[in-house]
């Protein structure tokens, strides 16, 4: 398996090559390739800063004689107007690099933003639950947009297919109900020695009966009301870690929160964020 820092080379990578091609001939037209030069990356809106280290990397493995002189960190809030960073190097490495990484940190730190929004409010609300990720991310940028869920203050769920077991409803339709599903998972994992948590997805509460009684990790109440979040938490009981999914927005997440929900899963964090303003100007 790749680690994080191998999947992030790939990725970037492969975005230069489909962004410079044969060659930026914009800016090798009319900047010499000697010409030395600093851009500034500007705050348009306030939010949370993301993306910092990975834009590092951007510039390190365009150009590594480029100069980054980051002012604000990966997590920091940040208000319009402030300056980020400083890159002195060449103007055309400048240039060249300038779309990809405002591309990622406008996106990560959109991700941010948002994930704190959320984490922030049930923490006002009074709640401990906490803000999850889902696996509904854009293909290639997986890693840096979950780590933009964790710099905003949420938790990834799982990464990929890999590193947890989540039973959904079509694996226990096809399994041919809880019980199969659950005990098919313990004994793979027994046979193929993975350490790996368990998750069952519910319908009901005639499934989440069933569930408990296999004794799962995690219980994920799908397309649950609160109230009946509720009761199903005080069924569950701290058996094992609870789960709300399926629908819920910022706008509907309070009273899940409040029946007393281990975690919340929201898709929206990744699938329809809107990216942060940045801007990367000559100074």
């Amino acid at each position: 398996m790749l680690s994080v820092e191998e999947l992030t080379d790939r990725l970037i990578d492969l975005s230069f090559a489909e962004d410079i091609g044969d060659g930026d001939h914009t800016t090798l037209c009319c900047i010499p390739d000697d010409a030395m030069g600093k851009s500034r990356l500007i705050v348009k809106e306030d939010g949370i800063l993301a993306g910092v280290e990975v834009a590092k990397e951007v510039f390190r493995r365009f150009d590594p004689t480029m100069q980054v002189e980051v002012l604000i960190h990966d997590g920091a809030e940040v208000k319009k107007g402030d300056i980020a960073m400083i890159v002195s190097g060449k103007v055309q490495s400048l240039l060249q690099t300038e779309r990809l990484m405002l591309n990622i940190m406008q996106r990560m730190s959109g991700i941010a933003t948002m994930t704190h929004k959320y984490q922030q409010a049930l923490i006002d609300a009074g709640t401990k639950t906490r803000v999850l990720d889902t696996r509904k991310t854009t293909p290639g940028m997986r890693m840096l947009e979950k780590e933009a869920v964790k710099i905003g203050g949420g938790m990834n769920h799982r990464i990929g297919l890999f590193d947890m077991i989540l039973l959904k409803d079509n694996h226990v339709d096809f399994a041919g109900g809880i019980h199969n599903a659950i005990s098919r998972a313990k004994e793979y994992c027994k046979a193929k020695g993975k350490d790996l948590k368990i998750e069952i997805e519910v319908r009901n509460f005639k499934e989440l009966e069933e569930a408990l009684a296999e004794k799962p990790d995690r219980i994920m109440f799908d397309n649950f009301t609160p109230e009946d979040t509720e009761k199903a938490v005080k069924m569950v009981n701290h058996q094992c870690e609870t789960e709300s999914s399926g629908g819920i927005t910022y706008d509907t997440m309070i009273p899940y929160a409040k029946a007393g929900v281990d975690y919340i899963s929201f898709g929206a964090l990744t699938h329809s964020v809107k990216g942060l303003d940045l801007s990367f100007k000559a100074c």
